[in-house]
């Protein structure tokens, strides 16, 4: 079972001003964790921890005296390193333990800010390269809601493949375009066939769709199968992935053994993974209708019912050329909880590795686009424009049916205490942005 600590605790302040605003995504109850460097100067990227509207440089960090400094280097080992796999590797003691002595350090009062205000940087002056080196990339189907809707535009009678109920669908992906927050990539071009047509035609995508997905990174590797029960702490974090989508380039390519040309041109990640530990407090019972098929065995445990799923808020967004240059700030198109996920983090795990799969930290799932039950919960254009049958007007008046060259789509995330956990500390994923480029 998920314990809370005395890192978790609503009451906590830090002396880092800006962690403080009940609104901000990285209070000192989150600590996320990223790959960072100042904007000019090329110095080499390093990890580091994000509190309030700093990050925190854990190289100069560890470099100080005192207990913090110490910690910090037992943990990281070498400390210069620009991925966070080595972390990754050492497991969910060190993790903890890790995010316990920075917590203490940063609350208000703490002895160690005079060794740790000189190691702190605005983060409007740092740019972000991938927190880790992706390996491998798998990409899951785990949302029933759009499996259903998806389904429904291909194969109205029997919407869901007779699978999908008892196995978390995946495919594996490529790690190799997988880039962060704030990039910007040109529209993938290739075949396609025109309604009515016998023959493909070749140019860019016209097409062009977002998902919104949660990702999630391994920490621990594996020699053998992970059974469900220890599953969870395989996971060092999440983040926000946009897993873009050419939908006239899949139609056509999709059969017989899945997606290719369609996704592997780009897949966009925020910079920051919120740990396990800090999201320890949003996680919430999973369900599962009685009358579906309930999971095998090596999927099954007393914690995934009780605490399998996590109350992730989502919320998707849309930038314009015409809007950016007015000044004007995204514009909402839909927004879900991850709550709804037909399968959890850690039936993913067990399910990946049942068969001996081994998995290396760093590794990368995708959940696979996050809808929710209601047409306004959907995490696709795909869905919200039913294939492409009824466009939508933005809040500019502006119309889309998929992106258009010079769109940005914006992601972000947030876990709040409600209901029964009403009190708990707001904390946040910061975002996920990309911007489409006209094709090469």
């Amino acid at each position: 079972m998920t314990t809370l600590d005395e890192t978790h605790d609503p009451s906590l302040q830090s002396w880092v001003q800006s962690a403080n605003a009940a609104d901000g995504d990285f209070p000192i109850q989150n600590l996320p964790f990223g790959v960072f460097r100042r904007k000019r100067g090329g110095e080499a990227f390093r990890i580091g921890v994000a509190i309030g509207d700093r990050v925190l440089d854990l190289a100069a960090v560890a470099k100080t005296r005192g207990a913090i400094g110490a910690a910090v280097a037992a943990a990281l080992g070498d400390v210069e390193a620009s991925t966070l796999n080595g972390l990754m590797a050492r497991g969910p003691a060190t993790w903890s333990a890790l995010r316990l002595e920075l917590s203490r350090a940063l609350r208000s009062g703490a002895d160690a800010q005079g060794d740790l205000t000189a190691c702190l940087y605005e983060q409007s002056d740092i740019e972000h390269a991938l927190p880790a080196r992706i390996g491998d990339y798998t990409d899951f189907y785990a949302s029933v809601y759009h499996a259903t809707n998806i389904g429904k535009l291909f194969r109205p009678d029997a919407p869901l493949m007779p699978n999908y109920k008892w196995i978390p669908i995946g495919y594996h992906g490529r790690s190799s375009t997988i880039g962060v927050s704030g990039e910007r990539f040109h529209r993938p071009v290739g075949q396609t066939l025109p309604p009515g047509a016998s023959v493909p035609a070749f140019g860019p995508s016209k097409r062009l769709d977002y998902e919104f997905e949660v990702g999630i990174f391994i920490g621990t590797g594996n020699d053998g199968p992970i059974p469900i029960a220890s599953a969870d702490e395989h996971v060092f974090g999440l983040c926000l992935l946009n897993d873009w989508s050419a939908r006239d380039i899949q139609a056509w390519e999709y059969q017989p053994l899945g997606p290719f040309l369609a996704k592997n041109f780009a897949s966009t990640i925020s910079p920051w993974i919120v740990t396990m530990d800090a999201l320890a407090p949003f996680r919430t019972a999973w369900t599962r209708p009685a009358d579906d098929p309930q999971p095998l065995p090596y999927l099954d445990a007393p914690t995934v019912w009780s605490e399998g799923a996590f109350d992730v808020q989502l919320e998707a967004s849309l930038s314009t050329s015409k809007s950016d240059a007015a000044n004007q700030p995204a514009m909402p198109l839909t927004r879900t909880s991850f709550r709804h996920s037909y399968w959890t983090v850690g039936q993913m795990v067990a399910h990946h590795t049942v068969n001996g799969c081994r998995l290396m930290p760093g590794d990368l799932f995708g959940s696979g686009t996050a809808s929710g039950p209601t047409a306004t919960e959907a995490g696709a254009l795909i869905e919200l424009v039913e294939g492409g049958k009824k466009p939508f007007t933005l809040i500019n008046g502006e119309t889309r049916t998929f992106l258009e060259d010079g769109d940005t789509v914006v992601f972000r995330a947030w876990c709040e205490g409600t209901g029964t956990r009403a009190g708990v500390r707001r904390i946040g994923f910061g975002e996920c942005r990309g911007t489409i480029l006209p094709a090469r």
